[in-house]
């Protein structure tokens, strides 16, 4: 065997010594950083849905780095059992104090509501099916109130308004959380609840018993409030008599000209000879011939 080739040996044989060393010294450091730097942390074992009462069964401590801890995560079962999911929960996530109702706020919808703000059910199943069984718990929607008039009035017999936008959809019927499929069967819904202030709430029940109210869904993201009109029946009259304007002329027109044939218009031809321009006309063989 040739020197070179020794010496070839030798620099593999350093090199891969030298990488097993630094991967040793790697596992050394990164486990006294988790034995000594970690924190247990209650974890999700299955998914929680909004409204479920947490048991000893539905969660379990996880060594958490303590570098990677945020504010709020629960550090004891005893702090999670016993309290209501306010959000859905995914299994293997951290449980967050603020996604708990408060101890002892007993269970259902009710712990569900923030201080201060309310739950208002509209029990029809027009509200529910109005955008085809798609509105479910966590939307937000805006609440349409149409209102029945005479035929004399300002509104020609009827205006639709929004009432209110972006409201949060707390239930539909007695559901607390969306179904898998993402989507409810409108021909069985017959009420849906939404998180309104308590002047909202006496908004919403003076719209239900004077007319109709109905939902319009929107980008959950879309938190801005759109600038609307009420829409009236008399807007649909005047867009009817405009069309109805736009058909009468068009009539008259072909009235005029039966066999709708317009006066065939003059050829213009433009001539340039040298730095002289010209027009010549010619008229269409049917003006001729009269």
């Amino acid at each position: 065997m040739s020197i070179r080739a020794v010496i070839v040996i030798l620099l593999a044989a350093i090199c891969g010594l030298t990488a097993a060393w630094g991967m040793s010294q790697m596992r050394s450091s990164s486990t006294v950083l988790l034995e000594g730097d970690t924190s247990p942390v209650v974890v999700a074992i299955a998914p929680l849905s909004r409204g479920r009462m947490i048991t000893e069964a539905d969660i379990q401590l996880k060594r958490w780095p303590k570098n990677a801890l945020c504010k709020g995560l629960l550090e004891s079962t005893d702090l999670a059992v016993g309290r209501v999911a306010v959000v859905p929960i995914m299994a293997g996530e951290p449980v967050f104090d603020t996604k708990l109702a408060p101890k002892g706020s007993g269970r259902g919808l009710a712990t569900l509501i923030p201080h201060g703000m309310r739950a208002y059910t509209i029990r029809t199943s027009r509200v529910a099916s109005n955008v085809g069984g798609f509105v479910l718990p966590g939307n937000k929607v805006d609440i349409l109130l149409t209102l029945k008039g005479r035929f004399n009035d300002q509104t020609g017999g009827g205006s639709t308004i929004t009432l209110l936008q972006a409201i949060e959809v707390l239930a539909v019927d007695q559901e607390l959380d969306a179904p898998a499929e993402n989507k409810v069967d409108p021909r069985q819904l017959r009420s849906v609840t939404l998180l309104v202030t308590p002047e909202q709430a006496a908004v919403l029940d003076l719209g239900q018993s004077s007319g109709s109210l109905t939902l319009s869904l929107r980008n959950p993201d879309d938190l801005v409030e759109a600038v609307t009109r009420p829409a009236t029946l008399n807007d649909f009259r005047l867009q009817q008599n405009r069309n109805s304007d736009t058909a009468t002329a068009a009539m008259q027109q072909l009235a005029q000209d039966p066999a709708g044939k317009q006066e065939p218009p003059v050829l213009r031809i433009l001539t340039i000879l040298g730095d002289q321009q010209g027009e010549v006309e010619i008229e269409p063989r049917e003006r001729q011939g009269n």
